[in-house]
């Protein structure tokens, strides 16, 4: 019988194939179709993309894979990721997709594949935007299913608001917190009853939400003054980093300065702090991967430390996050194919996908724990957080130094928590 993805078909290839043919595929390699934000304002957490690539194609063969990757830009933008996930299913018939980076890519690409019956791997989105943001109708639970073919490993909205938490806690403060959250994937979430709101009231906190704004605004003084009028002391969001800088630069000039500012994505990325110059020290954020966690990749057998340094000196470049969850797909993605009975059949890859269980430079990723809620369990893997703080060194650069580990003690404290004033 041929099924309606087998008549699917082609695309363009941007990465070259591997060799040592395994006996499975001798006649053709395994088509992994990679996709994430390379160009747009999410592009900071596409930095160590080529590299990873690169290494995961010199490395396969050493681990009996013949592999292709498939290359797409999002492009930042949930309908361009669409686009070209069709493209891969459509057009190049890929066996896999590996797929990272905010809802807005994470989310288009995993419904599109999910419908064609294509596995994915995706990764670095809180799960909560993308389990229930690709639901028919995300405001009824009882009408949420599990999906078959795509598969999700990150934390979740609980992890980073606990983290958040944990390190408010330390600050004395008149609790009046206030709230940045863009009207998308991740804002939407972040403000609703599954996010920070029911979290913060429940410590105590009062809330100023002056409400969703749009991505690329270029005025935030409405928000600003909702904050001063209310002497906000504790500041968070999920801004993308441009909307940082515009508002955080705004907030200086207008004479906006809270005790502690926690925000989510945009203060992921040195460059994204560095640009604030000394407007940077001491902002605090989520941290998902540090070249401090504990853990080695099961693809090359590096430290997390290791792999920060070759991929610093390779690139030129401060270590970024993405790095650890960038290879951990590609690690994942080797673990899988080489585990399928037959890595070109999509329901053998799906069935791998679900029974992992590896240990990995994020940390163990496995499908099926206790960690998530049952209805959301088959599909999404938990990895560990834990909060940082960067610091401005005398040359001008910075560091971002663990400063709360209260949800993963495995994880090395690097500094102490010190408030903006």
């Amino acid at each position: 019988m041929v099924t309606r993805r087998q008549v699917l078909g082609t695309g363009l290839a941007a990465a070259v194939s591997a060799l040592a043919l395994p006996a499975y595929a001798r006649k053709r390699p395994i088509k992994i179709g990679y996709i994430s934000p390379q160009s747009g304002a999410l592009s900071a957490f596409s930095e160590a993309d080529k590299y990873m690539i690169e290494q995961f194609l010199k490395t396969a063969p050493s681990k009996g894979l013949n592999v292709e990757v498939l290359v797409k830009d999002s492009q930042s933008n949930p309908n361009r990721a669409a686009d070209v996930a069709r493209e891969l299913i459509v057009r190049d018939k890929v066996d896999l997709i590996l797929v990272a980076s905010t809802p807005d890519t994470t989310n288009p690409v995993c419904t599109i594949a999910e419908a064609e019956e294509v596995p994915v791997i995706s990764s670095v989105a809180p799960w909560q935007p993308w389990f229930i943001g690709q639901q028919g109708n995300p405001n009824d639970p009882k009408s949420w299913t599990s999906f078959d073919y795509v598969y999700h490993f990150f934390w979740g909205l609980e992890d980073n608001v606990s983290v958040f938490l944990n390190m408010w806690k330390g600050v004395e403060s008149n609790k009046s917190l206030g709230a940045l959250w863009p009207n998308d994937g991740d804002g939407n979430a972040w403000a609703s009853n599954v996010g920070m709101p029911p979290a913060a009231a429940k410590a105590g906190y009062k809330l100023t939400d002056p409400g969703r704004y749009k991505n690329l605004t270029d005025d935030f003084s409405a928000q600003i003054a909702a904050f001063k009028k209310n002497e906000v002391e504790i500041f968070t969001g999920i801004p993308i980093p441009p909307d940082f800088t515009t508002f955080w630069t705004q907030a200086s000039q207008q004479g906006f300065k809270p005790k502690l500012a926690s925000i989510a994505k945009a203060l992921l990325f040195p460059e994204s702090v560095a640009a604030l110059g000394p407007l940077g020290h001491n902002l605090t954020c989520e941290v998902y991967w540090s070249p401090k966690f504990p853990f080695h990749s099961s693809l090359t057998g590096e430290s997390c430390e290791a792999l920060a340094e070759r991929f610093s000196k390779a690139a030129g470049r401060q270590w970024t996050q993405p790095v650890g969850f960038t290879h951990a797909l590609f690690e994942v993605a080797a673990d899988v194919l080489k585990r399928a009975d037959d890595p070109t059949d999509h329901e053998a890859v799906a069935k791998a996908i679900a029974t992992t269980s590896l240990d990995t430079v994020v940390g163990n990723i496995g499908w099926g724990k206790d960690n998530v809620p049952p209805f959301a369990r088959k599909n999404v893997a938990k990895t560990p957080l834990v909060g940082g703080q960067w610091r401005r060194k005398a040359d001008g650069s910075f560091d971002l130094l663990i400063v709360e580990n209260g949800n993963a003690p495995n994880i090395p404290l690097g500094g102490t928590l010190e408030t903006l004033r």
